[in-house]
């Protein structure tokens, strides 16, 4: 009943966001209890917590440093389905904080400086997420960026991740800003 269950969830969502889920069909057919355990700990943060550019900023950050295309591409789709500017995205995707917006580039550099573990670029920035929207936010915004890493880790793991490409952004396309790790 959990393979059934999951195996529609996973071509709701293939067909939803045009997106090739084959790696997590591999978990499927291997262990669909590791496959929904997975799939339950990149929905952990609370997407009401934080400002949706700030989330969204820091978890694009992340996964632009794990993939280059795909994965970027569905988390275009899924944060412009969410309402998200296009402008913003498009600014986030491409690296450039002065065209984000304030609240983007907050969350885009408190991803950045958590990920290249640079205390002293990263505690100011999370002082300043939880004097402008509290703790509930940090942690939010903190967990956005672990999930954010989640499906392009495993995708590549497996063995799936091969192509880079250029993402859509409301009709128009985007190199993603090339990440060092």
């Amino acid at each position: 009943m959990l393979k059934i269950f999951l195996a529609r969830w996973l071509g709701k969502f293939e067909r939803t966001y045009g997106y090739d889920a084959s790696y997590m069909r591999h978990v499927l057919r291997v262990n669909p209890a590791s496959l929904l355990k997975f799939s339950l700990g990149a929905q952990a943060p609370d997407h009401k917590a934080a400002p949706p550019e700030a989330l969204v900023a820091a978890g694009l950050y992340g996964t632009m440093l794990e993939d280059c295309g795909p994965c970027v591409q569905v988390g275009v789709d899924i944060a412009t389905a969410n309402g998200v500017d296009p402008k913003v995205l498009r600014a986030v995707i491409a690296g450039d904080e002065a065209a984000m917006g304030e609240t983007a580039a907050l969350g885009y550099r408190f991803a950045r400086a958590s990920l290249a573990r640079d205390m002293a670029a990263c505690d100011p920035l999370r002082d300043e997420i939880v004097r402008r929207w509290g703790d509930e936010a940090l942690v939010a915004i903190s967990l956005a960026i672990v999930a954010s890493r989640m499906y392009p880790t495993l995708k590549y793991a497996l063995g799936y991740g091969k192509a880079c490409s250029r993402v859509q952004v409301d009709g128009e396309a985007v190199a993603p800003h090339r990440l060092a790790a």
